[in-house]
């Protein structure tokens, strides 16, 4: 059997008239009054980042109309695509990162199928009779004439804490002339030693999904709500954006970039491996 989670977006039933954002000379964001709702869904932060819609989300932009990917549009859009409220990113990376964007000679966007892109869903599953949290990582595949959301990877403490492999002096093995044996020192080893994954090779990684996919089959661990969802993002050339989304009052709500990283050699897999919660 094959699972396949649908992400369910959430989007704000009243529609408020909400203004622009741009920085002022001193670095501080403004208002100019001429963007009209909060950013409602993830299909429109991508069209706001790329600019394929109108300031006030009432028309789309195709290619060969004259706003189509215009750079002041974009400029002033992706502007208002921050969280100003609560994250820490500064004006100046703000800044860099939109010029980076922009740029006359290579200009990036947000490509909806272009991979490079996840979902991080936190979710609350009944496992043994208990609630817990579940983290499952989703990305977009082709499926026929289409795409679905498939989930690729899963963080649950439970399944990572039965997991501790011992080094060096700790680990236990398997003594190279066992085979002159038939192997019967493996009796042993699996019913004395707690720790079995001793036994397998260097680099070992264990199976986290798999684990999950056989405790849902065997009815020891059954879903029963989504908390929490946002994605992140490696789309744009040496930078990592994360999109979350704030429900709150005023106008700085809906999908917003709540954390930017510009990323240096070897920063991506720094960041996955915290995001995926790597040991």
């Amino acid at each position: 059997m094959r699972i396949v989670f649908i992400i369910l977006i959430t989007i704000f039933i009243s529609i408020f008239s909400a203004p622009g954002q741009s920085f002022d000379s001193s670095g501080r964001v403004i208002d100019d009054g001429r963007f009209a709702a909060a950013t409602k869904q993830v299909n429109q932060f991508f069209r706001r980042f790329n600019a394929e819609e109108s300031k006030e989300g009432d028309i789309r932009y195709n290619p060969g109309d004259e706003n189509y990917r215009d750079k002041a549009l974009r400029k002033s859009f992706i502007n208002i695509l921050f969280d100003n409220e609560t994250s820490d990113v500064s004006n100046d990376l703000k800044r860099e990162f939109i010029n980076h964007v922009v740029s006359d000679v290579y200009p990036q966007y947000l490509n909806f199928h272009g991979g490079e892109w996840f979902a991080e869903v936190t979710t609350v599953f009944n496992y043994n009779g208990k609630r817990q949290d579940v983290t499952l990582f989703l990305k977009l595949q082709p499926q026929g004439l289409g795409y679905e959301w498939v989930v690729e990877n899963v963080s649950f403490p439970p399944f990572s804490d039965a997991f501790d492999k011992p080094e060096g002096d700790d680990k236990k093995f398997l003594h190279p002339l066992s085979h002159e044996l038939g192997f019967m020192n493996l009796k042993k080893a699996m019913l004395d030693n707690p720790k079995p994954e001793s036994y397998t090779p260097d680099g070992y990684k264990p199976d986290y999904l798999t684990i999950f996919l056989y405790e849902i089959k065997k009815n020891r661990m059954k879903f029963e709500t989504v908390k929490d969802t946002k994605f992140h993002f490696f789309q744009i050339d040496k930078w990592y954006f994360e999109l979350t989304q704030f429900n709150r009052p005023g106008f700085n709500t809906g999908w917003l970039i709540a954390n930017l990283l510009k990323l240096e050699e070897g920063d991506k897999e720094i960041i996955l491996n915290y995001i995926y919660d790597r040991n």
